[in-house]
């Protein structure tokens, strides 16, 4: 009996001995050792220096809100919802709410000028924020003239991270980062970042323990149902791209509701020429 448990006793030991001392080697980890662990992973910080554009294309959810439950409801009394139209005759509007996808676009230029193209209803949202002013244009819900962004929505875009993300360079951009623990996220191990920009809004990145990705943000809060929700983002099916490491598939979760929300991201493209004029707000006549 001894002989045969002996094996098996040993085995089990240094298991559990490989087990402690991987948890304490993770846990050795500094917040700024966890960063330089992120950035190498994410193709390092020269190859994300040297992006001056950076354009995703691909489809998304509809998603979720009061807004965007209104502009549904208006497509779906214009008749416009053509492509669930197309392929579903006999669809209801309940059915096409829960199945409609949208092409999209999003742009970004150094500094931090961005550009966010929606199709939806046969005609194309616009989002645009110039580095320091946001604008967009909402056909889909009838309002074709050209809006400034609100309050709200200037804070919440400027609280975004540029076009490499909240950690790439980030004591030269007066961000400070601190360990704030580990997490399970999706079953992983996971450090968790808490990412403090010079604008004092706090974010949260968590920083996978093994492939060193950012597995997961928080995003900005949402107000749903007359309150507002913390929001939490999933970045997942990482590929390299020109030697950078880009999530392809990116879900959003809003505390307190069941249902998410995908991003697909079919196409990548890495230093695309965009001309500043994509950025300006046009001109009224």
């Amino acid at each position: 009996m001894f002989r045969r448990t002996f094996p098996l006793t040993l085995v089990l030991s240094l298991l559990f001995l490989s087990t402690l001392v991987a948890t304490a080697q993770t846990a050795k980890l500094t917040a700024s050792q966890v960063v330089d662990k992120n950035v190498a992973a994410r193709g390092g910080a020269q190859a994300w220096k040297a992006v001056q554009t950076i354009s995703w294309s691909g489809k998304l959810d509809a998603g979720a809100g009061d807004s965007v439950a209104r502009s549904r409801r208006f497509a779906q009394n214009q008749g416009k919802l053509a492509h669930t139209s197309r392929t579903q005759p006999n669809a209801t509007p309940d059915n096409a709410d829960k199945e409609v996808q949208l092409p999209f676009t999003y742009e970004m230029k150094r500094p931090r000028k961005s550009r966010m193209e929606i199709e939806f209803a046969g005609k194309t949202a616009v989002q645009v924020y110039d580095g320091q002013n946001g604008w967009k244009v909402r056909p889909y819900l009838n309002r074709n003239d050209v809006e400034a962004f609100t309050a709200d929505e200037t804070k919440a875009e400027a609280a975004k991270a540029d076009l490499d993300g909240y950690l790439v360079d980030y004591a030269a951009k007066g961000t400070k980062v601190e360990l704030a623990g580990m997490e399970k996220v999706e079953g992983k191990d996971a450090y968790k970042l808490k990412v403090t920009p010079k604008t004092g809004d706090t974010q949260y990145v968590w920083v996978d323990a093994q492939s060193f990705l950012d597995v997961k943000v928080s995003g900005t809060p949402r107000r749903m149902d007359g309150k507002m929700h913390n929001v939490a983002i999933y970045q997942r099916e990482f590929r390299n791209v020109q030697g950078l490491m880009v999530p392809f598939v990116l879900e959003t979760a809003v505390d307190g509701y069941r249902d998410t929300h995908k991003v697909v991201i079919e196409k990548v493209a890495v230093n695309p020429k965009l001309e500043d004029t994509l950025f300006t707000k046009p001109q009224v006549k």
